[in-house]
C-alpha cells in the first residue's frame, strides 16, 4: 500500500515548504508508520528554524479558522475540522477571551499559539494557553514544534485514510492499528509536554489535574468510505439502577442515566459527553450512536457499546470509537 502523494499533499500536512519537498523526495511510503518515521526525522532534523516559523505561520489563531493562512484547500478544510469542537463549545465571551489571549501570546513569543486542537473544547484550549504563557520563549518554541508534529501525524493519517480503500477485514484492521498507534503517540507526547511545561513554568510539578479533555471520548469512522462519519448523534449513559450492574439484554431499563449527548464533527469526533473531571466514577457506561439516521439503508438502526470502568481505572482515559459500515461494526479501546 504505497503512499502515492506529492509535494502539495504534504504541504497540506505541514506549512513548511522544506518539509513538503523532503517528504515528496522520500516518498512513496509503503505504510503510514514509515511516513511518520520520515516526517519526524525531516521535521526535527532537516527543517531549520525558518521552516518551523513558516509552518507555524500557516496556522490561523485557534478560534478563527477562517483566517486564510493554510497553503492548500485540503489544509484549510482539515483546519476547520480540527477546530470544530472548539467552535461548537465556545460562547461569545470565551471566544473574545481566546482572541485576547492569542494576541497576548503572539506579542510575547512572536508566533501563533499552536496546539493540536482536534477534539478539544474552547475551555480546554484556553486553559492550556494560560498554562503555557509563562514559559520561557525557547521552551515554548520547542513545545510548539512538538504540537506541530502531532498535527502532522494526524493529517498524515487522514491522507492515508482518504487514499486507502478500506473494504476488507485486513485493510480495516490495518487502519485500526495505525489510528491506535497515532493516538498512542499523541497521548505520550502530550504527557511529556505537560510535565515539561509544568516544570519549566513553575519550577515544580503541578498538583492540579492533568486532564485537558473529558475522561470518556469517542469518534466514528465510516470504513466503507475510509473517512470520518460526521453528523451522527451520540449519547453517553451510566448505569445507576438498583442492581450493581445491568443484566444481559437490559438495554431500555430506567437504570441508565444520560450523562451527555453530542454530534460528531467533520473529523468524526463527538463533542463533550461529560465534564472534565480528575477522577471518573467507576461503573458501567454505555455509548449509543444513531447510525440509522446517518445511514438509512444500513442494517443497524442504532449501535450501543457497554463497557465497565473499574475502581482502579478512575484516573485513566477511555476512548471508545465506532468503526461502521452498512452491514458491520466494531470497536476497541483507544487512548
Amino acid at each position: 500500500m504505497g503512499s502515492g502523494f506529492d509535494e502539495k499533499n504534504f504541504l497540506a500536512c505541514c506549512g513548511s515548504t522544506k518539509f513538503a519537498r523532503e517528504m515528496a523526495a522520500a516518498s512513496p511510503f509503503p505504510t503510514y508508520e514509515r511516513a511518520v518515521e520520515a516526517a519526524r526525522d525531516i521535521w526535527f532534523n532537516k527543517v531549520d528554524v525558518n521552516g518551523w516559523l513558516e509552518a507555524f505561520a500557516a496556522h490561523p489563531p485557534v478560534g478563527n479558522p477562517n483566517s486564510r493562512t493554510q497553503k492548500t484547500a485540503t489544509g484549510e478544510q482539515w483546519c476547520h475540522g480540527e477546530q470544530s469542537t472548539a467552535l461548537a463549545t465556545a460562547t461569545e465571551s470565551s471566544l473574545q477571551e481566546l482572541v485576547e489571549w492569542n494576541n497576548r501570546y503572539m506579542q510575547k513569543f512572536g508566533f501563533v499559539f499552536l496546539i493540536c486542537a482536534s477534539g478539544r473544547s474552547t475551555p480546554e484550549i484556553l486553559e492550556e494557553l494560560k498554562k503555557r504563557y509563562p514559559n520561557r520563549p525557547i521552551v515554548e518554541f520547542e513545545i510548539a514544534a512538538q504540537e506541530e508534529m502531532k498535527i502532522i501525524e494526524l493529517r498524515l493519517a487522514k491522507l492515508f485514510a482518504a487514499k486507502a480503500e478500506v473494504t476488507s477485514t485486513i485493510s480495516t484492521q490495518y487502519y485500526i492499528s495505525q489510528v491506535t498507534k497515532a493516538e498512542d503517540r499523541v497521548s505520550i507526547i502530550g504527557a511529556h509536554l505537560t510535565a515539561a511545561s509544568e516544570v519549566h513554568g513553575s519550577g515544580k510539578a503541578s498538583q492540579n489535574s492533568a486532564r485537558t479533555r473529558p475522561p470518556i471520548t469517542t469518534h466514528v469512522l465510516d470504513v466503507s468510505r475510509g473517512s470520518p462519519a460526521a453528523g451522527i448523534e451520540v449519547q453517553l449513559e451510566m448505569w445507576k439502577g438498583s442492581r450493581p450492574f445491568p443484566l444481559f439484554g437490559e438495554l431500555d431499563s430506567e437504570g441508565w442515566i444520560l450523562q451527555g449527548s453530542s454530534f460528531t464533527n467533520s473529523d468524526g469526533r463527538s463533542g463533550q459527553l461529560m465534564g472534565i473531571v480528575e477522577s471518573v466514577d467507576p461503573g458501567f457506561y454505555r455509548i449509543s450512536f444513531n447510525t440509522g439516521k446517518y445511514s438509512p439503508s444500513g442494517f443497524f438502526p442504532y449501535v450501543s457499546i457497554v463497557f465497565e470502568i473499574k475502581e482502579s481505572q478512575r484516573l485513566e482515559h477511555f476512548h471508545v470509537p465506532l468503526l461502521l459500515s452498512p452491514f458491520s461494526f466494531t470497536t476497541y479501546r483507544g487512548s
